[in-house]
C-alpha cells in the first residue's frame, strides 16, 4: 500500500506540467473490481511525458439511451478515445458512433460481430480454442448452452463445424431466464437434458451465470461421474469450483491469465497489498475481465507515449465536440489514434497484446484447464499456429482398465447382521476381519466377476446424504460419487434421490420403514380384572339386555290371563278375597331375570306362552354368553398381558409425549424430508424442529436411546433391522404397527461404471 501512495505521488508530480490526455471511460454498475484495475494501470503506467486524465461513467449498458447520453457527454469533452463496455443491446449504438466519429473505443467485452475499424477488442475470441477442445475430446454429441446477450458468432461457428463433420448439437439460449424464476428454468432443462441422454455440455456464459447454472446442477446431482462440462469463456479460474471439485464431472475450460507466469506474479503480490476500502474488488484473485482492463490502460498508454514522441496534432477543433451534429464532423487525428493503438505490441496480465488490421487479438495463447479431485489442472494450451498443444496426460480416471488386473474398493458400513467385526477380529487381516450378510454378499459377487476386492468401513458412519448447504454428498454415497470407492454392498437403500448420481442393481432386500419403540412392561390381574374377558360396549349391552327383557316379562305377563291366579286357602278354608294376584311384578321379573343370567334359576316361572317365549330366548341369550365368558376368563386372569401405548404412526403423530426419530443422514430422514402426505410431513415437520434433536449418527444409537429413554422415544427404521434387533437379547425392544412404506436394499455403483 505504501508502494503504491508513493507511485501515486510521484504520478501527479510528474503530471503536473505535462500536456493532459483524456481518456473516457464507460463502466458498467457493479464493475467494481474491473475500474479498480483500471485506476491501479493509470497509476501503474502513468510517465513524465503525458498525462492520462480519465472522466468516468457508471451507467447502465444495457440502456442504449444511457449509452447514447454517456457517449456524447465523452466526446464533448475532448476524449482523445474511450474504454468501455457493452452488450447485446449497446454494441450497435457504440459502434455506430465510433465509425461515424472516428473515435477508438477499447473494450474487454465480448468480441463484436463484423469488421469495426475503430474498435480494438480486448478480449481474445474463443471460437478456435472452443473446436479445437470439443475436436479433442472426440464429441459428436453434445448440448451448447449460450447467453445471447454475448452475442451469437461462437454459436454460428460450431454450428458452421457440426455441419461439417457431422455433430449432432442441441442449441439452448439460457440468456433470456427471468431472475424469479431462473433456479427452476436451470433444473428442468437438466431434467430435460437426462431425458435426452445429453451429459456433454457446453456452457457459452459469463462466469455469474455460470456459477447460477452450475449451483443447479448441484442441486440436482448432475455433477457427478459421466458429466462432462466446457466453460466457454476465458476466467476458468473466476469461478468458485470447490463445490463441484470432488463431484466427479469433468469439467473444463478456458484460462487466458496465466498466474505462475513472473509478470502475473509480480502484479498479483501488488494487488493483494490494496485496500479494500480504497479499491473495490482488491479483495479478491483479479478476474480476467478486470486483466483485461488494466491491459487496456497498458494498450492506450504506449499508443498516446508513442503519438507524443511523433508530435502528432490532436487538437480538437470547430463543432468535432458534438457528436449529433447533422452532418456528422469525424475527428480527423482519430484514424492517427486508431492506427496507433493497433501497431502496440506489448507482454500484459493476458499475455502477449498484439491487434489485427480489424482490432481483434492476434498471436495470442490460452491455457486448457481441467478440474480433478486435487483442483484445477493445466493440461494444454492453444494458440492460433500450433491450434491445441497437450503438454500434461491425466490417467488417473482411467476407467477403460481391465477389473481383472484392479483390486476393487468396496465401501460398506458396520451394522449388524449384515457387517459386524469378528470377535477375535484382530487376529484376521482385510477381508477376513468381518463376517455378515453382506460380507457374504460381497465374496459372492466377486467370485462370480472374477475380481479382487477389499472392504473397506465408510469412514463417516454414514449411508450417504447430500448436506442442503454446500450440496455435497457423504457416507457410502459420497465414497461413490467421488470416486473413492468403486462399489457399495451395504445396507444401502434404493431411493430416487440417491439414484441420480450412483447406479443401483435389483433390490435383494425388500424391507419398509417402521416403528420401533421398547416393550411396555407386563400388567398383572387387578380387583376388576373379571371383566376383563369382555370389551365395555358388551357390558352395557348386557344390562340394557337385562332391563329390556325383565320390562318386556312384566308386561306380557300383566296382560295374559294365564298369569293372573285366585290364592288357594290352606286345608279347604273358604277363600279370603275373590282377587287375583300376578307372581311377576316389576321386582320379581328382574329377580327371574337375574337368577337365569347368573344361572341360579327362581323359584317362580312364566306361564303364559308368551313369557315363555321371552325367558327361553333370554336363556339361550344368557347361555352364550356366559360360556363365551367363561372360556376366556381363565386365560384373561392367568396371562400377563402387555399394553403399547402407540400402534401406529397415526399414533405417534397425534401424541407429544413419546419422541421419535431417525437416523441423520440415511434414506429414512430423506423420506419424511420429502414427503408430501400429510401425516408424514406433520412427522417431519416436528423432527426437525425438536430439542434436543431426535435425530442420531448410528443406528445402535438410536437403539440404545429406546432402551434407555422408558417408554418416551420411538425409533424409526428399516423393518429388517427392526426385527433382527428385536429378536436378539435382551429382547427390551418391539415392532409396532405396520411398515410406512415399500423399498429395498440395493448394491450401488458409480454412474456408468463397468461394474454396473
Amino acid at each position: 500500500m505504501k508502494l503504491l501512495l508513493v507511485m501515486t505521488f510521484l504520478f501527479r508530480q510528474a503530471f503536473s506540467g505535462s500536456p493532459s490526455v483524456q481518456i473516457g471511460g464507460l463502466f458498467p454498475r457493479g464493475a467494481d473490481q474491473e475500474y479498480s484495475a483500471f485506476r491501479v494501470g493509470m497509476v501503474q503506467f502513468g510517465m513524465a511525458d503525458f498525462r492520462l486524465t480519465p472522466h468516468i461513467d457508471n451507467l447502465e449498458v444495457a440502456n442504449s439511451f444511457a449509452v447514447t447520453n454517456c457517449f456524447c457527454s465523452q466526446f464533448s469533452r475532448g476524449v482523445y478515445a474511450i474504454f468501455g463496455f457493452y452488450d447485446k443491446k449497446s454494441v450497435n449504438t457504440i459502434t455506430s458512433f465510433c465509425e461515424t466519429l472516428h473515435v477508438s473505443f477499447i473494450t474487454p467485452s465480448f468480441p463484436a460481430e463484423g469488421l469495426n475499424q475503430f474498435v480494438l477488442q480486448m478480449r481474445p475470441d474463443i471460437k478456435g480454442p472452443l473446436v479445437s477442445l470439443v475436436e479433442y475430446y472426440k464429441w459428436e454429441k453434445f448440448a451448447y448452452l449460450y447467453d445471447s446477450d454475448r452475442g451469437l458468432s461462437t454459436l454460428q461457428v460450431i454450428l458452421d463445424t457440426a455441419a461439417e463433420k457431422k455433430w449432432v448439437v442441441t442449441a439452448i439460449n439460457v440468456g433470456d431466464l427471468k431472475d424469479d424464476s431462473k433456479d427452476e428454468a436451470y433444473r428442468s432443462l437438466f431434467q430435460d437434458l437426462e431425458i435426452r441422454k445429453e451429459r456433454r455440455i457446453i456452457l457459452d456464459c459469463e462466469q455469474d451465470k455460470v456459477k447460477d447454472i452450475m449451483e443447479q446442477v448441484i442441486t440436482i446431482g448432475k455433477h457427478v461421474k459421466g458429466y462432462h462440462y466446457i466453460i466457454a469463456n476465458l476466467g476458468f479460474l473466476d469461478g468458485d469450483l470447490s463445490k463441484i471439485q470432488y463431484g466427479g464431472a469433468n469439467v473444463s475450460g478456458f484460462q487466458i491469465v496465466d498466474f505462475d507466469e513472473p509478470v502475473v506474479a509480480k502484479f498479483d503480490q501488488r494487488w493483494e497489498a490494496l485496500e479494500e476500502k480504497e479499491y473495490p474488488g482488491a479483495d479478491t484473485r483479479i478476474r480476467y475481465t478486470s486483466a483485461l482492463t488494466y491491459d487496456a490502460v497498458n494498450v492506450m498508454t504506449e499508443a498516446f507515449r508513442f503519438l507524443h514522441k511523433q508530435r502528432i496534432d490532436m487538437s480538437r477543433r470547430g463543432n468535432s465536440g458534438d457528436c449529433l451534429a447533422n452532418p456528422a464532423v469525424p475527428w480527423a487525428q482519430g484514424v492517427e489514434i486508431e492506427r496507433a493503438l493497433k501497431q502496440v505490441r506489448v507482454d500484459g496480465l493476458t499475455g502477449n497484446i498484439q491487434f489485427d488490421q480489424h482490432g481483434k487479438r492476434t498471436n495470442y495463447s490460452v491455457t486448457i484447464m481441467e478440474l480433478n479431485n486435487k483442483g484445477p489442472l493445466k493440461i494444454g494450451f492453444w494458440n492460433e499456429e500450433d491450434k491445441m498443444v497437450q503438454t500434461k496426460l491425466d490417467n488417473s480416471n482411467n476407467d477403460t482398465q481391465g477389473l481383472e488386473n484392479k483390486t476393487v474398493i468396496v465401501t460398506t458400513i458396520l451394522e449388524a447382521p449384515y457387517v459386524m467385526l469378528k470377535k477375535n477380529a484382530e487376529q484376521f487381516q482385510d477381508n477376513d476381519r468381518y463376517e455378515g450378510y453382506c460380507v457374504d454378499l460381497a465374496a459372492e459377487i466377486a467370485k462370480h466377476c472374477g475380481i479382487r476386492y477389499k472392504l473397506r468401513i465408510v469412514g463417516d458412519g454414514k449411508y450417504g446424504a447430500r448436506d442442503a448447504e454446500t450440496k455435497i454428498w457423504n457416507g457410502m454415497v459420497g465414497e461413490l460419487v467421488y470416486g473413492k470407492a468403486d462399489i457399495a454392498v451395504a445396507p444401502l437403500t434404493i431411493t430416487l434421490v440417491r439414484e441420480e448420481v450412483i447406479d443401483f442393481s435389483k433390490p435383494f432386500m425388500s424391507l419398509g420403514i417402521s416403528i420401533m419403540i421398547k416393550k411396555p412392561q407386563k400388567s398383572k390381574p387387578g380387583v376388576f380384572s373379571f371383566l376383563d374377558p369382555l370389551a365395555y360396549e358388551i357390558w352395557m349391552c348386557i344390562v340394557f339386555a337385562y332391563i329390556g327383557v325383565s320390562v318386556v316379562l312384566f308386561l306380557v305377563s300383566r296382560f295374559s290371563p294365564y298369569e293372573w291366579t285366585l290364592e288357594e286357602p290352606e286345608d279347604g278354608a273358604l277363600p279370603l278375597t275373590t282377587e287375583s294376584t300376578n307372581e311377576f311384578g316389576i321386582f320379581n321379573s328382574l329377580w327371574f331375570s337375574l337368577g337365569a343370567f347368573m344361572r341360579q334359576g327362581c323359584d317362580i316361572s312364566p306361564r303364559s306362552l308368551s313369557g315363555r317365549i321371552v325367558g327361553g330366548v333370554w336363556w339361550f341369550f344368557t347361555l352364550i354368553i356366559i360360556s363365551s365368558y367363561t372360556a376366556n376368563l381363565a386365560a384373561f386372569l392367568t396371562v400377563e398381558r402387555m399394553v403399547s401405548p402407540i400402534e401406529s404412526a397415526e399414533d405417534l403423530a397425534k401424541q407429544t409425549e413419546i419422541a421419535y426419530g431417525t437416523l441423520d443422514s440415511g434414506s429414512t430422514k430423506e423420506f419424511f424430508r420429502r414427503s408430501k402426505i400429510a401425516l408424514f410431513d406433520k412427522m417431519w415437520q416436528y423432527m426437525k424442529s425438536a430439542e434436543p434433536s431426535v435425530f442420531v449418527k448410528k443406528t445402535s444409537e438410536g437403539v440404545q436411546r429406546v432402551r434407555k429413554s422408558k417408554g418416551k422415544y420411538a425409533y424409526l427404521l428399516e423393518s429388517t433391522m427392526n426385527e433382527y434387533i428385536e429378536q436378539r437379547k435382551p429382547c427390551d425392544t418391539m415392532k409396532v404397527g405396520g411398515n410406512l412404506d415399500s423399498k429395498g436394499y440395493g448394491i450401488a455403483t458409480p454412474k456408468l461404471s463397468p461394474l454396473r
